[in-house]
């Protein structure tokens, strides 16, 4: 054995004792802090040999954490994510229990309660007392992480040395805007961002889609198309299924859907790795990959990052604490709002805190981590998502005090890992982007007293609830539905005609944000304007002309498709333009209403909220005071925060517009970082170029 790794032995040897040292310390601590935590026997012992006690105790519970727990909890990779996290803490302090146990003569002992507690203290203290040592050796620990590199080449047949190309990070800000992100590094909010923009890294916007949400975007960026996503969630009248993109049968079916329609698997299929993401992108290594959660058996590693994550017990402690402390920072601001009074509101009680905790606690430190490990293993493409943001700035608001802070820490989260970064065994470029932003203003509901469900059934003529009956909308939507009735009975009688219009059955409305679609689920095909009138004559009148609605898609069997703006506008698709009912919602507006009107899931009404651009608010119609999902405002306005040596993601004075398009620009990035590319199937050679010039 050379001197190097006689050297290094000793320091890893010397780590070992000083965090033996540190737990037994620990242990005596408690002991005498805890009464129901005992290391003397029942006659008392010396201070030599109660510490001799607690060393033991100290040792015994070290070996299992480390060759037990590992063990354990892959065991449990079925379980999900949260409760894995709960089991945590009664598996700790059974392998504490255990390790009191071991002591000679019986003179550990703790009851179950104390148990959990003294666990979670040392795994605690123990993790930060190694991490402090390991911080302290910056070059043993690089040396540690080349080897370790160099291992899992050798076992996949590569040349062993470090890698000779670059490898990309993707990081996804889920529905942080354009605006918001500059905002953010301007006002000092996210430091470490700021410090990037305009010295190593070029900020860049793009426009989403008109479905401007996670499903339709992450799908385009990470698959190469999202043709066929007209929403959030839509039905479907060929299979008479709601598909909703956050459900993981939905997602599964939607990705098997783009890779059949390109014929490749994804942008990170060549040694990549998908962390917190709705889809795959062709990666082997997941982790809270929603696509893949329901898949079973050894293939499946959509769990593994978890793993890694609480394969460490002192993680689960840390991230348990920090859930509780989550949980108590919201119900403290909501109540905070509501005594203020603070427009506009929506509810946050019931389950939302927890699930506010979740995103922006659990869902962080589990990616995060996954994120440092993928780098430090030498991975070559790596995409997550960071959904904290967007989760909380649905309920409190885009620009919200509450969505500021959320930014604070992924600023820091997005600093530890490019410091992580330094350590790798390659160089890493980490591009920043986001999938659509957000806009803000009061929902539909609050503004106008009944729901887009209701309206549609008031405008239809059939019941809706009190309330929205005695609201001014939902009256005049009434009177509507009656007096064209009357007219169309009055109509059919002069002609001879049957005194009925045709019967339907009850529609079916889905909001995705402040976009709606709206389906008749008694035909297999897409209702024609004509039909529409001849079941509802009052029906598209009622919502074309609300001051809530900035315009409708429906098709016409005399015209095709049209828009139906207010003051009784009508424009055929065909000759749309970015001016007349859709000026508002400015450049691209037209293009992008055209392109989903091409789908074969549109629905029979499709609805986009009005946006007032002096304002930039639009009105949700589910309760969301930030939204997201149809046209107007920041909403469609992502960015893309690159490195200055990869190239410009578009030329100059050229718009990156759809996320399919961004997904070339990102296969051109690790094309430059020497990644080779999976051949791409026919139909995503015919896709269309990474730019559109106004």
């Amino acid at each position: 054995m050379g001197e190097g790794r006689w050297r290094t032995a000793g320091r890893a040897l010397v780590r070992v004792i000083v965090v033996w040292a540190v737990s037994t310390l620990t242990m005596l601590a408690l002991a005498g802090l805890l009464p129901d935590f005992q290391l003397q026997s029942d006659d008392g012992d010396s201070i030599t040999r109660t510490a001799v006690t607690a060393a033991w105790g100290a040792g015994a519970f070290g070996l299992l954490t480390a060759l037990v727990w590992p063990v354990v909890v892959r065991a449990l990779l079925l379980v999900p994510a949260l409760v894995l996290g709960l089991l945590v803490f009664f598996l700790n302090g059974s392998l504490l229990l255990i390790a009191l146990w071991l002591i000679p003569d019986g003179r550990g002992a703790a009851n179950p309660e104390t148990a959990v507690v003294v666990a979670a203290v040392m795994s605690a203290v123990a993790s930060a007392t190694s991490t402090a040592l390991a911080v302290r050796d910056d070059n043993a620990y690089r040396r540690r992480l080349s080897r370790l590199a160099d291992r899992r080449r050798r076992r996949r047949g590569e040349d062993s040395g470090p890698p000779r190309t670059p490898g990309t990070v993707f990081l996804q800000l889920d529905g942080v805007g354009y605006e918001v992100l500059r905002n953010a590094a301007d006002d000092g909010v996210m430091p470490t961002v700021a410090g990037w923009i305009g010295t190593t890294h070029r900020l860049s916007r793009w426009r989403t889609d008109w479905s401007s949400q996670t499903g339709a975007s992450q799908l385009g960026i990470l698959h190469g198309s999202n043709h066929d996503v007209p929403a959030f969630r839509w039905y479907e009248k060929d299979s008479g299924r709601v598909m909703v993109s956050n459900r993981p049968a939905s997602a599964a079916e939607l990705q098997r859907r783009a890779i059949e329609r390109t014929g490749d698997d994804g942008l990170l299929t060549v040694d990549g790795a998908s962390r917190g993401n709705l889809f795959s992108g062709g990666a082997d290594q997941l982790a809270l990959v929603l696509s893949m959660a329901a898949r079973r058996g050894k293939a499946n590693r959509s769990r593994a990052g978890y793993f890694a994550y609480f394969s460490d017990p002192a993680n689960a402690v840390r991230t348990a604490l920090s859930f509780v402390a989550e949980v108590a920072r919201e119900i403290g601001q909501s109540t905070r709002a509501r005594l203020r009074g603070d427009r506009p509101r929506v509810g946050r009680g019931g389950l939302y805190p927890f699930i506010r905790a979740f995103a922006t606690v659990i869902e962080r430190d589990v990616v995060v981590a996954s994120v440092m490990g993928d780098m430090l293993a030498g991975r070559t493409a790596v995409y997550a998502d960071l959904v904290a943001y967007d989760e909380v700035a649905h309920h409190s608001g885009p620009h919200s005090k509450d969505a500021s802070l959320v930014l604070e820490r992924l600023d820091q989260s997005i600093a530890l890992m490019a410091k992580v970064a330094e350590h790798a065994p390659r160089d890493y470029r980490i591009v920043l982007l986001s999938d659509h932003g957000q806009s803000p203003g009061e929902t539909f509901e609050s503004v106008y007293g009944l729901t887009l469900k209701d309206l549609v059934r008031a405008g239809c003529g059939m019941p809706v609830s009190r309330r929205a009956e005695r609201s001014k909308s939902g009256a005049e939507a009434r009177d509507a539905a009656g007096d064209a009735l009357r007219m169309a009975l009055h109509r059919q009688r002069a002609e001879g005609a049957d005194e009925h219009p045709q019967a339907g059955s009850d529609p079916i409305v889905l909001a995705s944000g402040n976009l709606a679609l709206i389906s008749f689920p008694d035909t297999k095909e897409r209702l024609s304007r004509e039909q529409i009138e001849r079941r509802h004559p009052a029906l598209l009148r009622t919502l074309a002309s609300h001051p809530g609605i900035g315009f409708l898609l429906v098709r016409s069997e005399e015209y095709g498709s049209l828009v139906l703006g207010p003051d009784g506008e009508e424009v055929p698709v065909s000759r749309l333009n970015d001016y007349g009912p859709l000026s508002v919602f400015g450049t691209g507006a037209a293009e992008a209403v055209r392109r989903t009107d091409s789908f074969p899931h549109v629905a029979d009404i499709m609805v986009n909220s009005m946006y007032d651009p002096k304002t930039g608010t639009v009105h949700a119609f589910e309760e969301q005071i930030g939204s997201h999902g149809g046209l107007g405002g920041e909403q469609s306005q992502p960015f893309l925060l690159s490195p200055l040596d990869l190239s410009a993601p578009a030329e100059p004075g050229a718009e990156l517009v759809g996320a399919e398009r961004v997904h070339h620009v990102l296969r051109r990035w690790l094309r430059e970082c020497k990644v080779p590319q999976v051949p791409i199937g026919s139909a995503a050679e015919a896709s269309p170029p990474d730019t559109l010039t106004p």
